[in-house]
Formats: structure tokens, sequence, C-alpha cells
């Protein structure tokens, strides 16, 4: 018998596809999906809105703050196109769907953004050194509409299911967009009252920062996704101790490997090392209920080492 033998059959080699249990996974319901298309609708709108108001007024800080609401668009189409894609089948070819669609949009995006980025750093710059003429009248006006949106929208996604991945993250990216509401009007009242002009592509380059803030973070998340690197926090040998701990019958867990498909899909694949006697199908069956309720580990392909982990490779834990 080879030393690290695989075994093929049903209930030795589980893939954990079917999990009726599954609290982890995303909800694709309709009521998640409509919430997060009027959000998606009533956000995109006013950021056009926005960015032609900022023009028409001469606001930078107004552009910027579309800029931001640019990426409040961003994390709902993804959040929708999530919900979207969950309902599309896999075929032969594509044999986990189309989630990981969902996570080369969010990296073009997150490219957009850092350019986006660098014009209104560049804007801001040449116009402190050459003030524009800005309209506080209709900049005030245009800032309290999009405060009223950005208050609309997160009272429409806090009414859906805000334990979703997506929504959660759409929720903390119309948080930020609220500040930068505030930070226009608060511009367009200095400019109104002073005068000041220059508070404008002020406020313009600390609404960019939050656009820098959240463009990072859509960058580092789905860069980690791409490269199949371990979600946040995960740590291997820690969840190899809590199997060996929980689990009668398993003596060691090796060739361990855990990655994300897409938000809120985390896979794994691990070789079981049984103890004398130990009933196989009962023991992967534990691990996968294991990974699911304790790590949200949504899909598992399982294998058993029959000659122990002494025989396994040296990428044990990799």
């Amino acid at each position: 018998m080879p030393a690290h033998q695989h075994d093929h059959t049903h209930h030795r080699h589980d893939h954990g596809h079917d999990h009726p249990a599954d609290s982890h996974a995303p909800e694709i319901s309709t009521a998640n999906e409509r919430a997060v298309l009027i959000g998606l609708m009533l956000t995109g709108g006013f950021m056009l809105a926005e960015l032609v108001g900022g023009y028409l007024s001469g606001s930078l800080a107004l552009i910027a703050d579309a800029g931001h609401m640019l990426t409040d668009t961003i994390a709902l189409f993804l959040a929708w196109l999530g919900f979207r894609l969950g309902r599309r089948p896999a075929d032969a070819r594509r044999s986990f769907g189309y989630s990981r669609l969902e996570v080369l949009a969010g990296l073009i995006n997150a490219l957009t953004l850092f350019a986006l980025v660098g014009w209104i750093g560049y804007e801001a710059v040449q116009r402190l050194l050459t003030p524009h003429e800005v309209l506080a009248g209709p900049m005030l006006v245009v800032a309290i509409l999009g405060l009223v949106v950005n208050l609309v929208v997160f009272r429409l996604l806090s009414s859906a299911d805000a334990d979703h991945v997506n929504i959660k993250g759409a929720l903390l990216h119309v948080l930020g967009d609220l500040l930068g509401s505030v930070g226009a009007i608060a511009a367009a009242l200095v400019i109104w009252l002073t005068g000041w002009m220059p508070i404008d592509p002020i406020l313009s380059v600390l609404v960019s920062l939050l656009i820098l803030r959240s463009a990072w973070a859509l960058l580092t998340r789905t860069f980690n996704i791409l490269m199949e690197g371990a979600p946040d926090g995960f740590e291997p040998e820690a969840l190899r101790r809590d199997l060996v701990a929980k689990i009668p019958g398993l003596a060691d867990v090796s060739h361990l490997h855990v990655w994300s498909l897409s938000s809120g899909r985390t896979m794994a694949t691990l070789d079981l090392g049984l103890q004398q006697g130990a009933d196989p199908a009962a023991v992967t069956e534990a691990v996968r209920h294991a990974l699911l309720d304790d790590h949200g580990i949504t899909h598992a392909t399982i294998e058993i080492d029959w000659r122990g982990r002494n025989a396994a490779c040296p990428a044990a834990l990799a």
C-alpha cells in the first residue's frame, strides 16, 4: 500500500456539497436582493446628480463626495451581484458557478478608485494654489440632498439581513459617505458665511481619504481571495488543535488548506489521521459539521490518510 493513499469512495471522501443547516453561507433571499437593488439605484442615481451639481457649482468637495458615493455604489453593486450570481447554477465548465466574477469586479473597481483619488488630490492642490469660486447655495442644497439619500439607503439596508457579509460591507460604506455629506455641508456653510474658498479643496482631500481607505480595503480583500489566501484571522494550527480535541476518533489533521471562493464562501481541503478502530464515515461527518458550525467553512474536501500523519508529505498544514 502506498505511503499516502486517498480513498475516493463517497463515504470516505466528503466534498461537503450539501449543507442544509449552513447558517454561515450568505442568504440568497428576494428581500435582501430587493433592498440592495433599491439602495443601488438610489445611490448610483444621486451620485450622478451630485457629480453634475459639483461641476455646476464649482465644488471639488461635492465631486469628491460623489466619488465616495461611487464606492457605495460599487459596494451595493457587488452585494447585488453576489445575490444575483448566487442564483445561477454551476455548469460543466464552471463547477463552482460564477461567484468569482464578484471578486474580479471588486479588483477592477478598487484600481479605478485609486485613479479617482489621484485626480482629486491633484485638482485640490491646483485649487489651493489658484482658488476657484464656489456657489455655496447650490452646493449646500446638493449636499443636504446627498445626506438625505444616504440616510434613506442606510435605513433600507438596516432593515435587510445586516449579518450578511455583503450587506454589512455596504452599510459601512454608506456610514462613511454620511461623513462625506456632512463635510460637504460644512464646506458650503463656511463658504456661504465667510467666503473662504480654500475650505472646498481641503474638505475634498479629507473625503478622498475616505475613498482611499475603502479602495485599499477592497483591493486587499479581493487580491487575497484571488491569490487563494487564508481568510483574515484564520490560524491553521489553532483549527487543527480544535478539531483533534473535539472529534472522537480523530488523531491528527494534515495537508490543511483554507481559502475563499468569494465573499462569505470559505473552502477547505484536509487529510484526517484516524485513531485505531475509529469509524471513518462518522469522523468525516463530525469534522465536516465542526468546520461548518464552528469555523464557517461551507465547502470541505476531506480525505483519509490511512497511514497517519507520520507518512504525510512535508507540506502538512501548509
